[in-house]
């Protein structure tokens, strides 16, 4: 089986997310001090993760976020990171600059849930989801060519969920969240796995609750049973990580399956205090 793993993060804070205030891809707000102590507690995180691949919306506080992460880590040295306008946040239109309640306000004038409106100029969530499956697509088919181009051996592919585990974060997930993952894989590929790549993405709060959206509705994404489905469809905080395991159909180059390993985690922050 084919497969590689995909380590997302959202931005750091800026300013913009500390008034509450909506940044979609009109502003280009850089991050705060607080937003720069999230990365580097994000850097330190994945400290010893070999990643093969990096990519980051192209707005400021991603870009940023992407570069801090990296400079922590001595196993990507040589990796550059692929700036992708696909990886954008919503754009919120009209809304853009102004108060998260400002656009609760003209959904509720629309008589529509403020997650579903679509501000006059804004990104509709078809339109986002539209944007996660052709980035999606696009990567695991760069991700086979860049394989088909090398020898397998050189891979060094790890060959358990739990040899996974242990080589993607210092902090691992909980025990019994590795158990029922390592159970899943058992069950479907006599616990067995080659993880030949692993891509960090970097982008943003609407955009990564899509690309769960997609995951499940599209690639029916399976999770630990412990994880309740409220929490894989919250908002992600910032620096918040998720981190999936996904196969690829080597026939036509495309996702086949998604499994869940974490979703939104924070534990980094831990010791972060706001400013």
């Amino acid at each position: 089986m084919f497969a590689f793993g995909l380590t997302v993060v959202r931005h750091g804070e800026t300013r913009y997310n500390k008034e509450r205030l909506l940044q979609g891809q009109g502003v280009d707000e850089p991050l705060s001090a607080t937003g720069i102590k999230q990365a580097e507690a994000a850097g330190l995180f994945l400290q010893n993760v070999v990643f093969t691949s990096v990519f980051s919306s192209d707005l400021q506080r991603a870009k940023q976020t992407a570069s801090i992460i990296l400079s922590y880590n001595g196993n990507t040295s040589g990796v550059e990171i692929c700036y992708d306008p696909k990886l954008r946040e919503r754009g919120f239109g009209v809304a853009e600059g102004k108060p998260i309640s400002d656009m609760k306000t003209m959904a509720k004038a629309a008589g529509q849930p403020c997650p579903h409106f679509t501000p006059p100029g804004g990104e509709t969530l078809d339109q986002v989801r539209s944007r996660v499956k052709v980035f999606i697509n696009t990567l695991c088919q760069e991700i086979v060519a860049k394989q088909e181009s090398q020898p397998f051996n050189e891979v060094s592919p790890l060959k358990s969920m739990q040899d996974y585990l242990n080589n993607t974060t210092e902090k691992q997930p909980s025990t019994t969240n590795c158990v029922e993952l390592q159970e899943n894989y058992q069950e479907s590929s006599d616990g067995t796995l080659d993880i030949h790549a692993n891509v960090l993405v970097v982008s943003h709060g609407t955009y990564i609750r899509n690309m769960v959206k997609y995951f499940v509705d599209d690639l029916q994404c399976t999770f630990p049973k412990s994880m309740k489905m409220s929490h894989a469809f919250s908002a992600c905080p910032n620096t918040g990580m998720c981190h999936f395991v996904v196969t690829v159909d080597l026939g036509n180059k495309c996702p086949r399956t998604v499994d869940c390993i974490f979703i939104n985690r924070k534990d980094h922050l831990e010791d972060i205090k706001d400013n």
